[in-house]
């Protein structure tokens, strides 16, 4: 098997000089954002940074928001916060995602007991009907008193 020509964006590959080069930053710079957490590489056993090429991309993209929109540091790291935020949970959406397309139409399921305890099933996307008794609801949970 041919190895991939293909650069893994994670990989720790970049000197700080190199990573500095390629962000148009100075390497003092980048030890600032390392201090700050904004862009923490990862460190060789004598203790150097390397940085991958996301790292070098989100140096680029503080560089961006600091410059060209006059945002702060603080303001930087919140949105930087929030992208990973949100990057975790589309992830996780898509492995839930993956996991209902890999259940068999039964396991799909979705059952309901109206309060006289009837349990009748429902198709994918269906609502149960609202009857016009009480609005209450009961959370059941297996092994909880």
């Amino acid at each position: 098997m041919a190895p991939s020509s293909r650069l893994d964006e994670r990989a720790p590959v970049f000197a700080i000089s190199v990573a500095a080069e390629l962000s148009g930053m100075h390497p003092q710079t980048l030890r600032q954002y390392d201090r700050l957490g904004l862009v923490v590489p990862q460190r060789t056993r004598g203790r150097g940074r390397r940085y991958s090429a996301r790292d070098v991309m989100r140096l680029r993209e503080i560089q961006a928001l600091s410059q060209e929109q006059g945002v702060n540091l603080a303001g930087i790291k919140r949105i930087l916060e929030l992208q990973d935020e949100v990057q975790t949970l589309q992830d996780q959406l898509q492995r839930v995602r993956e996991t209902l397309e890999s259940m068999s139409p039964a396991q799909r399921r979705v059952f309901t007991a109206d309060r006289d305890g009837e349990i009748s099933a429902l198709r994918r996307g269906e609502r149960p009907r609202r009857s016009s008794g009480s609005g209450a609801l009961v959370v059941w949970r297996p092994g909880h008193r």
